[in-house]
């Protein structure tokens, strides 16, 4: 593709992407809120630290808490760039790095297209699907992995479609190191490239070169994840940092949210019954593939980037994306369903998305040849007719999300709705003499602490009583539950208009429940 051509999505990109973060003048959900806060304690001198909870999975000692023992942490650095860039802990100022690398989407899918099939008209289609990106268009500059991971997935695949020499191969090494520094999944990266390598093994000179390359990916691989895994060492005592291993052992989503999580165990989940076991893969398979179908496929591509993965089997960058893709959705459903069909899946697949989008023109050209055989379409004007119709469907499709998801008839039923109600919560709070400095068990701690500046904890999956343990361990003085955010333990407590004892009612802001704890 030229260089103009690549320079004008990119510029396209650019006024998009600033165009809906007019409507988002906060992360928005728990993911983007805890990778902000984490880089404002990096720019603050803190460190990997933090003073809010979203979990009690590796056991926390207290408040602060080491950072990203579940979440990867890469992402807080590129929010603590942009704030080190502009001097400032700003919203704005942390989206800047993802602004940079979101605009990089539409051209390097563009030209992730071209390399597949030199064809300037379908990769041009290729970059505006990636530009009117549907369901990811309210992710891809907040502070969240989507960005990251679209662009080191589409670099990887550009890189795979080149003669694999040692420079090449440490790059690889070092994507799939940036990968596994974004998400904990990007471990699959790593496997991709040395499949990358046994695939092109006849084309070495010799086994000492093959065993080189290999090497290579392994060296760049771990410059990026060497130091994260001598930190967990120092901090955590395992390469892995703790947090994710007990996922294995959940039996419901609301189980995240274990306290103690040393109640997860091999022996728990067996005890559910295989019965349960096999329902719960049966029902992460369903959302998964719902998640491939109307989020990777957006309804009307997938048909296309069926035909187009058919039209190139052949092609080696077409069967690593597959075997990739495949081996995510395994690990997605049965190593960790819950997390997997509530986001994870929908995260982790960012990565292959540009090869969809490069593909799906192509499976819409095996359309137009079969018409030209069968129906006689003539087939310079059909092509007009279905790329329009295509990128037509696009546009309205990321409008329709744009409305839906970011804009939503702003205010308290927008983007930032959550930020609100927790500023009012913390006004409310405030109000009744509150110390600035009390721990708030809340559902999205980051987001309240970025609202705030307090400690925060997260709302635990058990009952009056856990409220109890965690004020007792953390110093947790005030508790709100929110409708629509209640574990099943405390239902009949929201429900009730009477005071509990030991949880008397402070008040309620927007259908939210504010208590103080008096254990």
């Amino acid at each position: 593709m030229s260089n103009r051509i690549l320079l004008l999505f990119g510029l396209a990109g650019l006024i998009l992407y600033v165009f809906v973060g007019m409507f988002q003048s906060a992360p928005g959900y728990m993911d983007a809120d805890y990778y902000f806060a984490g880089g404002i304690q990096l720019v603050s001198g803190n460190g990997f630290t933090e003073p809010y909870l979203w979990n009690y999975l590796d056991d926390p000692e207290g408040l602060p808490h080491s950072s990203h023992s579940y979440w990867m942490p890469l992402t807080s650095i590129v929010a603590a760039f942009g704030m080190i860039i502009t001097n400032s802990t700003s919203w704005p100022a942390a989206r800047i790095g993802f602004l940079l690398v979101a605009i990089l989407i539409p051209p390097l899918t563009s030209q992730l297209a071209y390399s597949i099939t030199p064809r300037r008209d379908l990769a041009s289609i290729s970059g505006l699907l990636a530009l009117f990106s549907g369901l990811y268009l309210p992710f891809l500059a907040v502070s969240d992995s989507f960005s990251l991971y679209m662009v080191f997935g589409g670099i990887f695949l550009l890189i795979l479609g080149k003669p694999l020499s040692y420079p090449r191969a440490l790059f690889l090494g070092i994507l799939a190191g940036l990968m596994h520094l974004t998400r904990a999944d990007g471990i699959i990266w790593l496997f991709i490239a040395i499949l990358a390598v046994f695939l092109k093994k006849e084309k070495a000179t010799s086994q000492q070169n093959f065993t080189i390359t290999i090497i290579f990916v392994l060296i760049g691989y771990f410059l990026l994840m060497g130091p994260w895994f001598a930190r967990n060492v120092s901090v955590f005592g395992t390469l892995l940092a703790p947090g994710g291993t007990r996922l294995f052992w959940l039996t419901r989503y609301d189980e995240i949210f274990s306290y103690p999580a040393s109640q997860l165990s091999m022996s728990s989940w067996l005890q559910s019954g295989w019965d349960h076991i096999f329902k719960t893969w049966l029902w992460a398979l369903g959302i998964n593939l719902a998640n491939t179908l109307t989020v990777q496929g957006a309804v009307f591509l997938f048909p296309l980037i069926l035909l187009g993965v058919w039209e190139l089997r052949r092609d080696m960058r077409i069967v690593l994306g597959l075997v990739g893709w495949v081996l995510l959705m395994g690990m997605m459903t049965i190593l960790f369903p819950y997390a997997g069909a509530r986001g994870g899946f929908f995260h982790a697949g960012s990565a292959f998305q540009p090869l969809w989008w490069a593909i799906a023109p192509l499976g819409l050209e095996r359309v137009v040849r079969w018409g030209a055989r069968r129906r006689g379409w003539v087939v310079s004007s059909t092509h007009r007719i279905f790329h329009t119709m295509l990128v037509g469907l696009a546009v309205l499709t990321t409008v329709f999300v744009f409305v839906s998801r970011v804009w939503g008839g702003g205010g308290d039923a927008g983007w930032d709705r959550e930020r609100i109600l927790y500023s009012k919560v913390e006004q409310f709070i405030l109000s009744t003499g509150g110390s600035p400095d009390a721990v708030v068990i809340i559902a999205n701690p980051p987001g309240y602490y970025l609202v705030s500046g307090r400690p925060a904890i997260v709302v635990p999956d058990g009952s009056v009583d856990t409220i109890f343990a965690l004020a007792r361990r953390y110093g947790a003085q005030y508790l709100v539950l929110e409708e629509g955010s209640i574990p099943i333990g405390l239902i009949d407590a929201y429900a009730s208009q009477d005071n509990i004892q030991g949880l008397p009612i402070l008040g309620e802001v927007n259908e939210a429940k504010i208590y103080a704890i008096r254990p």
